[in-house]
């Protein structure tokens, strides 16, 4: 058995104390954590507080040889890897923070080099903490991968065999409701799937003996019978999973932001000191300079302005994972999207009812989707609930039904309100009621047909419309800097044309597998680019995008983890917003990289003079500190904030 990681000393977890002690423990048991996640910070901490409580007790040189003898350790500790990092052409911050440490210690400023200490370790703490990564993008998918299959023997009763053990031929039954776990060739006469986590169509589909099944779609209502046609590893959920893997290990990581400016600032400092050191002939001088040239601000003003911007993010219902998200945000030049769920509600809504020409019976439209929604109660059809709810805003009553029944994937059949009515497909109705006409439709729409009485009533046309705020999110999304939009989706290309141009996208590629929308996100060129999608097969091109954001309200978990940024919210709007987030968050992060920078030249020019003792130089690089962090807590608020702060209108 697994156990938990064991508390220090102090901490009780007897049952006794479980009513009061159940409140003291977790903040306990969360501080030990943290603890254990950040040790050299808890460290450095200590030896810090241990220095203070020292000093005045006139230990001078114990407390000497306590902080310069652990800043030693920590430069020694962290030179091989600053050292690798130099061989290999990355310069970062840490060059000038161990050279400020060691400067610090040679003339006896050990107090100045353990606040460069902390805020060394401090600053990368914080940016750990403010990403919050989590490398779980391939969990869900293997949580809900079928792990068995129920396999025909000769003879035989029906036998559960690990999904491994299955090869091509081998006979399958596939319960109500359940993955197909391989891919496969249909042996029952019929069968309704729904496909939406593999190729994004809202819509159940029909596929009937000897059509090719995928591995991953789920079965509808009845039971069905199939041969195998390929083994677990090679069938279509598992290159899904395969592909995520690969997408995500080969996405390569964004340099630190205040990386950027190292290089400069670094040479600056040394120049500097080096010049006071040279026209006063003192090494103290040299020592003051690096006192104020310590590189705290650039430490830690970006991961503040991160971690405030990630904090804003999630107040309004948008997780975003980790820090270097909100630097491609700020830069994104092409949204692609896809359509079912993402561009669309993924639900059919019913778009107009048409009643028969000629219609012997005397009922309207509302009574045609009264009785057809009292059948519907008894069909399994996902069509159904669509149905049942559009009676249900129009303020119609459900009849109660005498008698129904279903044939299966073609409609039902029931006797309501003293009539017998059948729902469902043009042969259902159309074998059943006269005067039967095909109802003509525009593209993305489907039409569900009701007779009444051995009559032909009409058609309820369905579909899946366009978000409410999906116009308005693209123009949005063009104001923030993106220029460039596309439709990716596994829908027929007339569907996908037809919603590209309600929502003003301006390229579309349609019928696309997920391996398709990989390739098409790889070849375009203008990036970085943001990739907006829901259900497992988005899951593989969220990966791969530069940045994947996933409508996350309707529980598509796969997308979600494979994803950079999550929508909680059933908002498409958000995808705007947190564009826009990322912008104000990387602004405000330069404008406190460049505050620091500025003041601190400022104190070293005057350090060169000699008029900043080094203990009073620490102080005032901790007051330069204080107004980094303020203004990187700036992105906590967004634009908006800051205009009504003002007194102007909104944007």
């Amino acid at each position: 058995m697994r156990r938990a990681p064991s508390l220090p000393a102090g901490i009780d977890e007897s049952p006794g104390s479980a009513d009061n002690g159940t409140a003291t423990v977790a903040p306990l048991r969360k501080a030990w954590g943290v603890l254990r996640r950040y040790p050299v910070v808890a460290l450095t901490c200590l030896v810090l507080a241990l220095t203070l409580v020292l000093l005045p007790t006139g230990l001078d040189l114990q407390v000497r040889i306590l902080a310069s003898g652990y800043a030693a350790v920590i430069v020694v500790a962290r030179a091989a890897g600053m050292v690798r990092s130099l061989r290999e052409g990355r310069w970062g911050i840490d060059l000038l923070a161990l050279m400020a440490i060691v400067s610090t210690v040679a003339v006896g400023e050990y107090l100045a080099a353990l606040v460069v200490i902390l805020m060394l370790t401090g600053g990368e703490a914080l940016e750990d903490f403010a990403q919050g990564r989590a490398a779980r993008e391939l969990r869900s998918l293997l949580d809900r991968a079928p792990r068995f299959a129920h396999r025909e023997g000769p003879g035989a009763p029906l036998e559960e065999i690990p999904i491994g053990d299955v090869v091509p031929g081998d006979v399958l039954v596939v319960r109500p409701s359940e993955l197909v776990p391989v891919d496969g060739e249909l042996l029952s006469e019929s069968a309704v799937l729904d496909e939406s986590s593999l190729t994004g169509e809202s819509l159940p589909v029909e596929r009937s003996r000897g059509q090719g099944l995928l591995s991953g779609s789920v079965n509808g209502e009845a039971a069905i019978r199939l041969r195998a046609a390929a083994t677990a590893a090679d069938s279509q959920y598992s290159r899904i999973i395969a592909l995520v893997e690969e997408a995500s290990n080969s996405r390569a990581p964004v340099v630190r932001l205040a990386d950027r400016y190292a290089v400069p600032f670094t040479l600056l400092a040394f120049l500097m000191a080096g010049t006071g050191w040279f026209l006063s002939g003192e090494a103290l001088r040299f020592a003051q300079v690096l006192v104020v040239a310590t590189p705290c601000p650039l430490l830690i003003a970006a991961p503040v302005a991160f971690l405030a911007g990630t904090s804003q993010a999630a107040h309004k219902g948008i997780i975003i994972k980790n820090t270097r998200t909100l630097e491609q945000l700020a830069k994104a030049r092409t949204a692609v999207f896809d359509k079912t769920g993402t561009l669309t509600s993924g639900r059919p809504l019913l778009d107009e009812i048409r009643v028969a020409p000629g219609l012997g019976l005397s009922l309207g439209a509302d009574r045609i989707l009264q009785l057809a929604a009292s059948a519907e109660q008894y069909s399994s059809h996902v069509l159904a609930a669509s149905v049942i709810q559009a009676a249900d805003a129009a303020g119609l009553d459900l009849l109660p039904v005498q008698h129904a029944t279903e044939s299966a994937t073609k409609g039902v059949e029931a006797r309501c309100g003293g009539h017998r009515v059948v729902v469902g497909k043009a042969g259902l109705v159309e074998s059943l009621s006269t005067g039967f006409q095909e109802a003509v439709l525009r593209t993305g729409q489907l039409a569900v047909y009701v007779g009444v009485d051995g009559e032909y009533a009409g058609a309820l046309v369905m579909k899946d419309p366009l978000r409410h705020d999906a116009v308005d999110t693209l123009a949005r999304l063009h104001t923030l800097g993106v220029r460039h939009t596309m439709l990716l989706t596994g829908d027929v290309h007339a569907t996908a044309a037809h919603i590209a141009r309600e929502a003003g996208i301006g390229s579309i590629q349609a019928e696309c597998l997920p391996e398709d929308k990989v390739n098409a996100v790889a070849a375009l060129q203008e990036r970085p680019v943001l990739m907006v999608g829901d259900g497992v097969n988005d899951a593989p091109v969220l990966a791969a995008a530069d940045v994947g954001i996933a409508m996350g309200a309707k529980g598509a978990t796969a997308a979600s983890e494979s994803a950079d940024v999550v929508v909680m919210l059933d908002d498409l709007s958000k995808v705007a917003l947190a564009v826009a987030i990322g912008k104000r968050t990387v602004s405000v992060a330069l404008m406190s990289i460049w505050t620091g920078i500025g003041l601190s030249i400022v104190l070293m020019a005057i350090a060169m003079t000699g008029y900043i003792p080094a203990v009073t130089g620490a102080l005032l690089q901790e007051m330069v500190d204080l107004a980094t962090i303020l203004n990187g807590l700036r992105a906590l608020h967004g634009a908006e904030h800051q205009r009504a702060v003002r007194g102007l209108p909104p944007a």
